[in-house]
């Protein structure tokens, strides 16, 4: 049976491009994972990062499910404790009112920024401590059985919005399986603990309302493309560009030539960046669908969300594109 295909669309600002470019950029990869067969799209929250335009997640999840007919669309994710759970519960009920049955609900508890930012957002330095309370307290507002005495989320939808733990650590797992919830691993930047934590999340499940059985959902990067060696130039261009975002702390416009960042990716600092994208699948259909497939089974992956790092919109698209018709393809005689 096929692996279950979602697309993490991390919502870049290019150099040269605006925040409405990278919207558009969105509403096409969201079409494209739409026709391609694609379960559901996820944006996540980032702050003060001048790279990135989905800081305001809920308004880009109303934006383009009013412009995709019937993929679900939600957050993966947005980052609890920077806020308070009745006013997400009050944001995602009305999306799921305006869109039944789409919308989905991820859920971090790291600041998505800086400690200069996180003091910005108003977020305590203890409100991670909180996060296991604030998810039940989210969690009863959209089911209406509020924990909250004489406090209710309006609008809230008839069906409660489905929530996802995401995690890159076992404290995401162990509060999955305890609340019976799906889980989310950020493999697609934070390998390390990735089989561990699914193996902590599946021994310890306990079925809930949601939920009967644990369900896994592991993130992994992807540039698939017509030829090897393009898909490998795509790959090459994209990750130096990422680099060059992360040694600027997400600021555009920064000359850093190839040989420089090169030069960076080769030192010990440059290597552990490296390696945050130790699960990538790079190559013709055939090689991304054969790596996809290798890498579910050996995390025992139930769903794979796949960030696709082309950096032009035609070439993330087409990844999309190819992807999707690789993995869905029936297998050969």
């Amino acid at each position: 049976m096929p692996t279950t295909l979602s697309l993490l669309d991390l919502a870049p600002i290019s150099a040269g491009q605006t925040a409405r470019d990278s919207f558009e950029a969105s509403v096409a990869l969201a079409r494209a994972a739409e026709q391609a067969g694609y379960a559901r799209v996820w944006y996540a929250e980032h702050h003060n990062m001048a790279s990135i335009a989905s800081s305001a997640t809920s308004v880009l999840i109303g934006y383009v499910a009013a412009h995709t007919e019937s993929i679900k669309l939600g957050a993966g994710g947005v980052m609890l404790p920077n806020h308070s759970p009745l006013v997400i519960a009050e944001q995602f009920g009305t999306l799921e009112s305006l869109f039944p049955g789409r919308i989905d609900l991820g859920l971090g508890r790291a600041p998505g920024s800086d400690q200069v930012t996180a003091r910005a957002l108003r977020r305590d330095h203890l409100s991670a401590d909180s996060f296991p309370q604030d998810v039940v307290e989210l969690q009863g507002y959209l089911a209406g059985k509020s924990v909250i005495p004489g406090v209710q989320a309006v609008p809230r939808a008839e069906q409660p919005v489905p929530l996802y733990i995401l995690g890159s650590s076992l404290f995401g797992a162990q509060l999955a399986a305890k609340l019976g919830l799906p889980y989310a691993f950020a493999s697609h930047f934070a390998p390390d603990a990735l089989h561990q934590a699914v193996q902590v999340y599946r021994r310890t499940f306990t079925p809930s309302a949601q939920l009967a059985e644990p369900y896994v959902i592991a993130g992994v990067n992807v540039i698939a493309a017509e030829t090897h060696d393009e898909a490998v130039r795509q790959m090459t261009s994209s990750y130096r560009a990422r680099t060059r975002a992360f040694i600027s702390r997400g600021a555009i416009g920064q000359n850093f030539t190839d040989a420089e960042i090169d030069a960076f990716l080769a030192s010990p600092g440059g290597q552990n960046l490296a390696s945050m994208t130790r699960y990538t699948a790079v190559g013709t259909p055939d090689e991304v669908r054969d790596y996809l497939a290798e890498f579910a089974a050996s995390c025992e992956a139930d769903e794979l969300i796949t960030a696709h790092h082309a950096q032009s919109v035609a070439d993330r698209v087409r990844s999309i594109e190819l992807t999707g018709a690789a993995m869905t393809a029936p297998a050969a005689a």
